[in-house]
């Protein structure tokens, strides 16, 4: 059985959320996903400081 797919312990830098989910392996991964109506960035890392750091240094093109 897969392993579910869910976020949990968001953070809000901005307009970029963080989250922690588990992938399809079920190995824990920290996305950065940015909330902006069309932007569409979002991205996994393995540690929470590079999702924060991401979060960060987003530079969104929708305004």
């Amino acid at each position: 059985m897969p392993a579910r797919d869910f976020f949990h312990s968001v953070m809000r830098i901005g307009p970029v959320q963080i989250g922690t989910h588990r992938d399809r392996h079920g190995q824990t991964k920290h996305a950065a996903v940015c909330s902006n109506d069309g932007c569409g960035w979002s991205a996994d890392y393995t540690s929470q400081s590079a999702a924060q750091l991401a979060a960060r240094t987003h530079r969104c093109k929708v305004r």
